[in-house]
């Protein structure tokens, strides 16, 4: 996992960089393209579609653009608010920052961050990389390492499955206690009893639907990729020299006065014009009530705030968008002196499994996946509480929060003393979960916009929550989009 996702907003009076940026409201136009939300998916569609030449507009709430991306710089600690990192799995990551002249700015993992731990019986044991590790590891008993030997052998599903279910029948519960649980709190914070393996998991849901089986699977993607030439490696690790808020920062940069922060969405309202529809989108900004014409929406804000925006037009869809299910987090950064720990930090950090009974869902090393993030002689950890595990958690006062995951620290990390540094985010609405039956919810998102031509949803809880995945979507709705004009 390269982190959790949020929508956290500075404090007042941190040094983060802020955005400078005031916006103006454009006069009405055929082919005007109104987007709602300036997180990554949005301010991505918005810098494609302004790259193909279309006129557009990005409308935000809040005063800093970047929904789930922020960035903290304090005394020389720098601590993300959302996203710490985010994994390299598509080259539209590579081909968006060489447009932006942000490509010198990514940085890469270091080599540790490839060594990552899970908590069993109240020690930290490294993640099998390797089969000769596989063998070794105490992990899983002989009997669970065995019973991962039968999965060739496990036919298909007959019916949907939750996370749960799947990796139990196919790999046995012992894999799916110590590797997969820990593994879905630290994507999701979610419980794999509840989401759906297609809809949450989709490429791994792929790999049995295509081939039989996970490990048939990823043999014959490997046979495919040799074949093809693409090779077999690994998406890589990334951040930026500033930290995770400089892309949403540089995309707001190159969008200008297109983008109109303090702003917020009202409602939506289609008026037929010709071919296709006209919308009336109703903003409120300075304290005062407005609208203009747009040729198509794009509603990339959390579900919540797109139920609002739609309610009118389609209140059934909005009911549906407020059934998604987005639990509280709260990531509890800790800055100590490096001889307060009283174990290496070798590693990415560390995830804790369900059945260990712990009030912590895992820890981030982050001074040691990145340079710049604590000050010299000292070492940074972010760790994450509630979830839908323990959502009641998240939702302690700050002191209650400090002392828990202190106290979960010294047990697990032989940690000494007080933290030097102390910062804590949460988040009432975390990620989205893409819970059993969630084909429904994605059934109903396509008719929504086959009800309403000329309006696209775009944000996480469509398409993946991963950084990666939210651009990947952002990019195809693009040409989507110019299509639509262009017809």
């Amino acid at each position: 996992p390269a982190g959790f996702s949020g929508i956290p907003l500075n404090p007042p009076g941190s040094d983060s960089d802020r955005f400078e940026g005031g916006g103006e409201l454009p006069g009405d136009g055929t082919g005007l393209i109104a987007v709602v939300g300036a997180g990554i998916s949005g301010l991505c569609t918005a810098w494609w579609l302004k790259q193909k030449g279309m006129k557009v507009v990005v409308f935000e709430r809040n005063a800093e653009p970047g929904g789930t991306m922020r960035t903290i710089r304090e005394a020389g600690w720098l601590t993300e608010a959302g996203p710490n990192s985010a994994l390299e799995t598509t080259p539209l990551l590579g081909q968006l920052f060489d447009e932006l002249g942000i490509l010198d700015q990514r940085i890469y993992a270091d080599d540790a961050a490839s060594r990552r731990y899970i908590l069993k019986g109240g020690l930290l044991q490294a993640i099998p990389m390797t089969p000769s590790s596989l063998i070794s590891t105490r992990l899983w008993s002989l009997g669970g390492k065995l019973r991962i030997l039968k999965e060739p052998f496990i036919g298909r599903a007959s019916k949907e499955e939750s996370v749960a279910d799947f990796v139990t029948r196919r790999l046995g519960p012992e894999f799916l206690d110590y590797a997969i649980n820990p593994f879905v709190a630290g994507v999701y914070a979610g419980d794999p009893r509840k989401l759906s393996i297609r809809a949450a998991f989709p490429k791994m849901y792929a790999l049995e639907s295509t081939y039989g089986g996970l490990i048939r699977g990823m043999f014959a993607l490997r046979k495919k990729r040799k074949i093809s030439g693409m090779g077999i490696g690994k998406s890589r690790l990334f951040s930026f020299t500033g930290g995770m808020q400089n892309l949403p920062l540089s995309l707001a940069a190159e969008l200008g006065k297109s983008l109109m922060l303090n702003t917020t969405v009202e409602h939506i309202i289609p008026m037929r014009a010709g071919r296709g529809p006209v919308y009336t989108v109703s903003i409120r900004r300075n304290g005062t009530s407005e609208s203009i014409q747009a040729s198509a929406v794009v509603l990339a804000g959390p579900a919540h705030a797109t139920a609002g925006i739609i309610r009118r037009i389609d209140p059934e869809m909005a009911k549906t968008l407020e059934s998604i299910y987005y639990p509280p987090v709260a990531s509890v950064y800790l800055g100590f002196k490096t001889d307060q720990i009283g174990r290496p930090l070798d590693g990415f950090g560390f995830l804790v499994p369900e059945v260990e009974r712990r009030r912590i869902l895992g820890t981030i090393w982050s001074s040691v996946l990145f340079p710049g993030r604590a000050p010299e002689g000292c070492a940074a950890l972010t760790t994450f509480v509630g979830g839908a595990r323990q959502p009641e958690l998240a939702l302690l006062d700050d002191d209650g929060l400090r002392r828990t995951v202190l106290e979960e620290l010294r047990s697990i990390m032989n940690v000494t003393g007080e933290p030097v540094f102390c910062r804590i985010n949460r988040w009432e609405r975390a990620i989205p979960q893409y819970t059993m039956g969630y084909q429904s919810v994605l059934q109903a998102l396509d008719r929504f916009e086959q009800n309403f031509r000329g309006a696209f949803i775009c944000s996480n809880f469509r398409g993946g929550i991963a950084v990666g995945d939210c651009v990947a979507s952002a990019w195809k709705l693009s040409e989507i989009i110019v299509r639509y004009i262009a017809g």
